[in-house]
């Protein structure tokens, strides 16, 4: 059996859907003939924005999981590793002083990332297991994007060992960059070395048709090389959960918001959707105060939910126990390319999706071609309520097989790329 060593700074306990992609992989590549090596990082000196000690349960324990010590950048930010900020300050931008400063000197001082602090260690553990353990192939993974960078020096030593840059967000293009004020310095070297990773990698893979047009416009000789895998879902994952009708129509949003994700058209309708129906918003994850406040100013407190981040198998309960599954693309940048990876979750749970985002996006036609719901303008307030009204009156159980997206099938693809 061929080994892969998979390099990836998010794994378990860390929590979210990067960490989710390369756990389901290695879950299921011995299947397709390939064994996993795990290289990561120590979770004593790593930075996770979220802990879910429960994905541990999901790797097989024969799968080796190496990890290394590292330097942890965002100390210098908070010693309380609580305060992390997530999705690079995009959910936590502060506009204090402080927070300015701190997203400059992070765009300008710490490039690509300031988890590069674990490169040194990763590259000296990765040439250790290269060479003891005879591996053919080596995958990078990111964000953090400068994991890519630990490829770029593997590639330089190894150059007869195939490397896999696994690309999961966009780079120099991600929607919250410029709240890092980068100057064009700082940009230059940024998009040099994602031209870096684009020519010397042998294969890339992108989660999207778009992302990987994207891609491919930095650099267009890298076309040929790049595959779309995207992310799913694993069956296994929505085994035992019980499935009970919600007493009222419930609505349920799972994830991160913030500024960048537009709820005003979205609430507006709820407010006047209240006045002839009845229901209830749950929202499951991290929400700062004062977005809660803007939809506790909209939504009566009796019909609202609020439910911190929770364990992933919990959440795919909240998604499966809903009447309707809300979805939303953050407004910045070229956010047609955005599939946020727990739509293939909310395809699997069997519920209908309000998506609010671009209507001609990689996300909304997903939907379209499943027909498992609608794309609407964030501030389409009136189709909005007009269709939720729709769902509440006549609800439609969807009878799909979403089968294409499952992990088993997409590690198959993974296993070719291999």
């Amino acid at each position: 059996m061929n080994k892969v060593l998979i390099i990836t700074y998010y794994w378990p306990p860390s929590g979210g859907a990067g960490v989710q992609r390369w756990l389901k992989f290695a879950k299921f590549l011995p299947e397709h003939g390939w064994e996993p090596v795990i290289l990561t990082v120590d979770p004593e000196y790593a930075a996770y924005p979220a802990i879910d000690n429960s994905l541990a349960e999901e790797l097989p324990v024969d799968i080796p999981v190496h990890r290394t010590p590292a330097t942890d950048w965002f100390r210098i930010y908070s010693p309380d590793k609580s305060k992390i900020p997530s999705a690079g300050f995009a959910s936590n931008p502060q506009d204090s002083f402080k927070g300015r400063v701190s997203r400059f000197i992070r765009g300008n001082f710490f490039i690509p990332d300031p988890r590069r602090g674990w490169n040194r260690f990763a590259f000296r553990k990765a040439c250790e297991i290269i060479e003891k353990e005879k591996i053919v192939t080596f995958v990078t993974t990111s964000p953090p994007h400068s994991t890519q960078l630990i490829g770029i020096r593997l590639k330089k030593k190894y150059p007869d060992i195939k490397w896999i840059a696994d690309i999961r967000d966009p780079w120099t293009d991600i929607y919250y960059y410029d709240q890092f004020y980068p100057t064009w310095i700082s940009k230059k070297i940024d998009s040099g070395y994602e031209r870096q990773v684009l020519g010397k990698a042998d294969r890339i893979i992108s989660v999207g048709f778009m992302l990987k047009e994207l891609l491919a416009g930095k650099l267009p000789e890298s076309l040929p090389k790049i595959e779309v895998i995207t992310n799913g879902f694993d069956e296994s994952d929505f085994n035992d959960i019980r499935r009970d009708e919600p007493s009222r129509f419930t609505i349920t949003y799972v994830g991160t918001l913030s500024e960048k994700y537009p709820i005003t058209g979205f609430l507006n309708a709820l407010r006047e959707l209240k006045k002839k129906s009845d229901f209830v918003l749950r929202i499951v994850g991290t929400i700062p105060e004062n977005i809660k406040e803007q939809v506790t100013g909209s939504v009566r407190s009796e019909s609202l939910e609020f439910i911190p981040y929770t364990k992933h198998r919990q959440a795919i309960s909240y998604m499966i126990n809903s009447s309707l599954l809300l979805l939303i693309i953050p407004e910045a940048g070229d956010n047609r390319l955005i599939i946020t990876g727990k739509i293939y979750e909310y395809i699997a749970s069997g519920n209908q999706v309000l998506c609010l985002g671009p209507v001609d996006g990689d996300a909304a036609q997903i939907i379209s071609k499943l027909g498992i719901g609608t794309t609407l303008d964030y501030s389409d307030q009136d189709k909005i309520e007009k269709y939720i009204s729709e769902i509440i009156s006549n609800p439609v159980k969807l009878n799909i097989d979403p089968s294409e997206f499952s992990r088993r099938n997409l590690t198959k693809k993974l296993a070719s790329v291999l």
